[in-house]
């Protein structure tokens, strides 16, 4: 069975740092872009990185450039989310994603898997 599993998420105060990380088990994520969504409370989920299965290429989201960094690891299968001067209107649930990149400017529906998701929250 795939599993996607988050972790690193937290509390932060504004201008802070946050690193997520993504374990993926059953799953060779060399062959599949991999990157992060987010859910903040009566918002619509959103996706915010992608990096493509060579690492040449990624998106991000304008809300989140020149702050965030997605990296991935395809020995371990693991996929990490560096988060910079993190602003209160980062927080939301960030979900972990294996599925093409052009899937990340939707809501990613058809994503082929998730992860369960782990709470960033940021402070003024």
């Amino acid at each position: 069975q795939v599993k996607l599993v988050e972790s690193g998420g937290g509390s932060v105060q504004a201008g802070g740092s946050v690193r997520l990380s993504c374990a993926a088990s059953q799953l060779d994520i060399e062959y599949y872009s991999m990157g992060w969504f987010r859910q903040a409370p009566g918002r619509a989920r959103e996706g915010v990185v992608c990096i493509n299965t060579s690492g040449r290429s990624t998106y991000y989201v304008d809300s989140v450039k020149g702050r965030f960094t997605v990296s991935r690891d395809a020995a371990k299968d693991m996929v990490y989310l560096q988060m910079n001067n993190l602003e209160p209107d980062d927080t939301a649930v960030y979900y972990c994603a294996a599925g093409p990149c052009r899937l990340y400017s939707g809501d990613g529906h058809n994503l082929d898997y998730w992860g369960q998701g782990t709470q960033v929250t940021v402070s003024s």
